[in-house]
C-alpha cells in the first residue's frame, strides 16, 4: 500500500509539473521608415548658341567665349555621380564626333576646373565619361563646353550638337 500511495503521489507531482503552464508575454513596437531613392539631374540653362563658325573654327562657353557656362544640379535625394557624353550630328548636318576636327568630323570638349583662366579640356565621346562624383542633394557642378567644327563639310545649315548629362547613384 505504501508503494501504491508513493506512486500516486509521484504521478500526481509529475502531473502537476507537466500540466502547469506559465503564461508570460510582452510586446514592443518597431517604428520603421523608408525613403525611395530618387536619382535626378537638371542642367541650366541647358541651351548653347555657338553662333556661326568658319570651317575648323572653335567656340567655347567660358567668359572669354560666349559666356554661356552650364550648371548640372542634383535634383535627387541621394549623392549622385554625373556623367556626360556627346553625339554624332544627325540633325541639320551629318558630322561624326571625334577627338579632333576633320572632314565631316567635329570635336566637342568639356571643362570643370579653372575654365575661365587655365582650362583643361576633355574630349566628349559617344560613351559616358565622368563629369562629377559624389554630388550631394541640391549640389551643383559648373562646366563649360568647347566645339570645333569640321575643317571641311558639305553642310552649310545649322547643326544640332547634342550633349547628355546623366545622373547615377554615387558609388
Amino acid at each position: 500500500m505504501k508503494s501504491f500511495i508513493a506512486n500516486v503521489c509521484i504521478l500526481g507531482v509529475i502531473g502537476v509539473l507537466i500540466g502547469t503552464k506559465v503564461f508570460a508575454a510582452d510586446t514592443a513596437q518597431i517604428s520603421a521608415t523608408v525613403t525611395v531613392q530618387n536619382i535626378s539631374v537638371s542642367v541650366s540653362d541647358g541651351s548653347i548658341d555657338y553662333g556661326t563658325l568658319a570651317p575648323g573654327g572653335s567656340q567655347d562657353t567660358t567668359e572669354n567665349g560666349n559666356g554661356d557656362s552650364q550648371t548640372a544640379t542634383n535634383d535627387g535625394n541621394v549623392n549622385e555621380d554625373f556623367k556626360i557624353k556627346g553625339a554624332n550630328v544627325t540633325t541639320g548636318c551629318s558630322w561624326t564626333l571625334s577627338t579632333s576636327a576633320g572632314d565631316e568630323q567635329y570635336s566637342h570638349e568639356f571643362c570643370t576646373t579653372d575654365c575661365d583662366s587655365s582650362p583643361t579640356w576633355t574630349a566628349l565621346t559617344t560613351d559616358y565619361t565622368d563629369l562629377a562624383t559624389g554630388v550631394t542633394p541640391s549640389g551643383t557642378q559648373d562646366f563649360d563646353l568647347k566645339i570645333t567644327v569640321p575643317t571641311s563639310t558639305n553642310c552649310d545649315q545649322q547643326a544640332t550638337v547634342d550633349v547628355t548629362v546623366q545622373a547615377t547613384a554615387a558609388s
